[in-house]
């Protein structure tokens, strides 16, 4: 579904689009650059699987010259077979093209420093040394069957004279592709147009748009370059980057796709997996407000706001989630309105009388004035009591234990009663949280398809003996719950948020009370 608009913002001035935009992730080389960020290769490879699945024209898989590691894991990547071309970065030195060479990978990201600032005071050259600098190394690389896609480092800084001559000096050589980068993010939209249009008009080769995050313009600025024509958008995965990042790919996807109506060839549904994973394997989550990918991006809570939702998605949403593989939540708290509270009974079968509404209605808002975060299994637990209703939990832990293993990895079992049956899991984890949780998954999945979306923790007190809060997110088909677990101990404030979401998930009140709940006797206060 698109979403079309009668105002065709940015069209009139952004309108020498290439008809094919191609896209470079380097997620796993400058977003891995991202301070406390290390990846093993084996988990560098599963993010290049996902890349390749979601569409990425070219992966930049790492810098090859930088270390051991770095080399095994950009060889790994380039001998799997992927259908995106493989990349490496590397300097603009003859020994780090032959490390690129001997990693396999197709192409080479040749990284030449082209302002003024960077040629004297990091490479302490002249301009017409790095000028021969180009030449020799292009024609080095293209020699030894190399592709090459020169990065001129702080391109937006340089002299433009300059710059234009470094480019065409490499396109005399041979060079596949020239990406000018925006290395501090100075650029605006305006002004990136312009510089863009300059560069396109002058060369004869694709030009790509590599920009960074530090006045909260990448996007923007890559788009403003591609409406230039630009053919090749440079970014990584949540905008990971040095700094305050790089342009996210999955924004500039959404915008091309929804704002321009651009057809891509990236499987949009498929960005929401790809954020999580990356998320998940580089320990940097996204913050809940993040665009297309944040947790609150397709979440309301506002009275108004939900009212307008159920009436119709549209009035508060500029594109449907399921383009990029979400749902929309309705959240309950201090602005919640009584559509959406009823809406939320209604998906767990409990249909209370309007008296009985009137008091869930008002705890929950109460909740939310004390500063309470309300969870779905807040809202379960508050009409359960109002109305006096059994508390049926579906889903009951009864057992867990832990052991190790030869690997360093956790082993957890654990014995859940699920719907009055006895089923046993067992699992291997990175850590007791983590194999614990897996162990729940095995043991249920044969009888609930719930999956844990997303994980949160918290130190809520000091010292040795915190106090943590664990809030997970989990879903069961298109539906998606969040539940909260206190403890000091981590590992049963994991299970305890994990199974109370998944209660809230498994339970109808329909099936339990044979659809007469809204009789059930009400607690009268």
């Amino acid at each position: 579904m698109r979403v079309e608009s009668d105002f065709k913002w940015g069209i009139a001035l952004f309108n020498r689009f290439s008809e094919r935009i191609n896209f470079l992730d380097t997620t796993l080389r400058d977003g891995e650059q991202t301070p406390g960020v290390s990846l093993v290769p084996e988990n560098k490879l599963r993010i290049a699987q996902h890349l390749d699945e979601l569409g990425i024209d070219v992966i930049e898989a790492g810098f090859a010259s930088s270390s051991k590691g770095e080399f095994e894991a950009v060889c790994l990547i380039a001998n799997q077979g992927l259908r995106a071309e493989v990349a490496s970065a590397g300097r603009s030195t003859r020994g780090d093209i032959d490390t690129v060479i001997k990693s396999g990978v197709q192409t080479m990201s040749m990284i030449i420093p082209t302002s003024d600032l960077h040629i004297e005071h990091k490479l302490h050259k002249t301009r017409d040394q790095v000028l021969n600098v180009t030449e020799d190394c292009v024609t080095y690389a293209k020699a030894h069957g190399l592709k090459v896609d020169l990065l001129a480092e702080d391109a937006t800084r340089s002299d433009v004279n300059y710059l234009l001559k470094i480019f065409q000096t490499a396109q005399a050589c041979g060079v596949d592709r020239v990406t000018p980068c925006d290395t501090v993010g100075i650029l605006s939209p305006d002004s990136a147009y312009v510089f863009f249009s300059k560069l396109v008009a002058e060369l004869k080769v694709p030009v790509g748009v590599h920009c960074h995050n530090d006045f909260g313009m990448a996007v923007a600025n890559t788009v403003a370059g591609l409406g230039a024509g630009a053919q090749m958008v440079h970014g990584t995965i949540n905008g990971l980057g040095e700094r305050a990042g790089n342009a996210a790919i999955e924004e500039v996807v959404v915008a091309l796709h929804t704002l321009y109506q651009k057809q891509l060839r990236i499987k949009t549904e498929l960005l929401y997996g790809t954020s999580q994973l990356v998320s998940r394997l580089t320990g940097v989550y996204t913050q809940p407000n993040k665009a297309v990918v944040g947790e609150n991006a397709f979440k309301h809570e506002s009275g108004i706001h939900t009212q307008g939702m159920l009436a119709n998605p549209l009035t508060y949403e500029a594109f449907p989630p399921e383009l990029v593989g979400r749902t929309r939540r309705i959240a309950q708290g201090k602005h919640s309105g009584s559509h959406a509270i009823r809406a939320d009974l209604d998906s767990m079968g409990i249909q209370p009388t309007d008296e009985q509404f009137n008091e869930i209605f008002q705890r929950i808002k109460e909740l939310g004035d004390k500063g309470k975060h309300v969870m779905d299994a807040d809202v379960l637990a508050i009409a359960e009591n109002v109305m006096g209703l059994n508390g049926v939990k579906p889903i009951e832990l009864q057992e867990m234990t832990f052991t190790g293993s030869n690997n360093a990895l956790a082993q957890a079992s654990v014995c859940l009663c699920v719907n009055g049956k006895t089923v046993r899991g067992e699992a291997l984890g990175v850590g007791p949280v983590d194999a614990a949780i897996n162990a729940v998954k095995d043991a249920v999945k044969e009888t609930e398809n719930i999956t844990l979306e997303q994980y949160n923790v918290k130190a809520i007190t000091g010292g040795t003996d915190a106090v943590v809060e664990v809030v997970v997110n989990m879903r069961k088909g298109t539906r998606i719950v969040t539940a909260m677990g206190v403890r000091e101990d981590i590992v049963k404030a994991s299970m305890e948020a994990v199974i109370s979401g998944m209660n809230v998930l498994a339970i109808d009140y329909r099936i339990v009370n044979g659809n007469n709940n809204s009789s059930s006797s009400a607690r009268r206060h």
